[in-house]
């Protein structure tokens, strides 16, 4: 993992007391603060302005595929999280966050590489069987195997601003790289990277390069639904499907279905930002003054792209998009190029809309989020937590506009 020298671990770990004895004190100084007035721009689920009145029926097209709930006579499951892409992605509107969470388990392996446990059915291991599995094999759930070294549960995110997050060139994101903190200044972000190489943008451990290769993976292993370049319906533990659970030919939806779905989500707006008031633009400025905005970098740039209305833009995505370490108390399982404690930074478009928060929503509140922020982020956190509590209130009013 990467850290700053010695010295400076000692000095967070002396401040990480100041931090804890803070929280209670800063959580009762920011509940009072007062939620800014509503501003002009796209609502959640809104298209992204100035799509095309073929890309806008393309939208409407894959909103309705996004919407649809599958049975298992129309290819659902055997091994399935929920029923549709909407069932888990839905508040406030469909393209939101959600209460279900996947199960993950990976290994590990002692030369430090990642077994995403395949061969066991791994890495995600799903929360509901078709009563043909539970029959056959008499669980209702599918099992983990013993060779994993860590579990964790990612929650649902939403989905607001992917399309703007695809179009950002890989050289904007790479630019911000320094895995071993060149500058000294204890942040050492680096892309997540594809088995092919591609730089990873979407997941929580940045695993997906397109939101295309986002959607076919989601569909097989949140609902079970095979698709042309995700053919495999894998096994149950390890174990053969049994027979009779898997009753539609593979693949079980076509190209046009994971197309339209795809498109919905690319051209998913981000929520316009609210309006701020002066204490909401001092809480601004106070983002970036405790080094928050070093990892949730306020905007990024959009390149060339098919769709013209994504080209080129400036994104208020507050992410960069790399993969950070936030400590241990935070780590999750190791899951293609990120090790158990990195995560890629998470895009704050639509904060405002999250009840929970974290990767495995852990936390209740933002203020809670910020203070279990550990690993590179431990300056950030300290500072926050540091600062006089109008001070805290204003940073707090500044990120629920968002």
């Amino acid at each position: 993992m990467r850290f700053s020298s010695s010295s400076a671990r000692s000095e967070r770990r002396v401040a990480g007391v100041v931090v804890v004895a803070a929280v209670t004190l800063a959580i009762a100084a920011c509940n009072d603060y007062t939620a800014p007035d509503p501003g002009p721009g796209p609502v959640p689920g809104d298209p992204v302005a100035g799509l095309t009145s073929r890309e806008l029926s393309q939208f409407r097209a894959g909103e309705q595929q996004f919407r649809r709930l599958f049975a298992l006579d129309q290819g659902l499951g055997p091994l399935f999280n929920e029923t549709g892409c909407g069932a888990c992605h839905f508040v406030p509107v469909a393209g939101g966050n959600g209460v279900t969470a996947e199960f993950l388990a990976t290994a590990q392996l002692p030369d430090g590489t990642c077994d995403p446990l395949v061969a066991s059915g791994g890495p995600v291991f799903q929360r509901r069987v078709a009563i043909t599995v539970e029959q056959a094999y008499g669980f209702e759930l599918e099992p983990i195997p013993p060779e994993a070294t860590a579990t964790s549960e990612h929650a649902t995110p939403d989905l607001f601003g992917f399309g703007l997050l695809e179009a950002v060139p890989e050289s904007e994101i790479l630019s911000r790289e320094d895995p071993n903190d060149a500058d000294g200044d204890g942040i050492s972000g680096r892309a997540g990277r594809t088995a092919d190489g591609r730089v990873g943008r979407f997941g929580r451990m940045a695993t997906f390069a397109t939101i295309t290769d986002f959607v076919a993976e989601a569909f097989l292993i949140e609902m079970g639904i095979t698709s042309p370049t995700r053919p495999d319906e894998g096994n149950v533990g390890g174990l053969p499907l049994p027979p009779g659970s898997d009753p539609v030919p593979d693949p079980e939806v076509g190209r046009n279905t994971i197309v339209l779905t795809s498109a919905f989500i690319q051209m998913l707006a981000p929520p316009s930002p609210l309006l701020l008031s002066e204490a909401g633009e001092n809480g601004r400025r106070l983002f970036s003054d405790v080094g928050c905005a070093d990892c949730h970098v306020p905007t990024l740039n959009t390149g060339p792209h098919a769709v013209a209305a994504l080209a080129n833009r400036e994104v208020a995505a507050y992410t960069d998009l790399l993969l950070h370490d936030l400590g241990p108390q935070l780590a999750s399982v190791c899951l293609g190029s990120a090790a158990p404690g990195e995560m890629r930074t998470e895009p704050l478009m639509g904060l405002r809309l999250v009840q929970r928060f974290m990767h495995d929503s852990r936390a209740g509140s933002v203020i809670e989020a910020i203070i279990l922020h550990g690993g590179e982020a431990t300056p950030a956190s300290e500072a926050f937590a540091s600062l006089p509590a109008a001070d805290r209130r204003d940073l707090l009013e500044f990120l629920a506009s968002l």
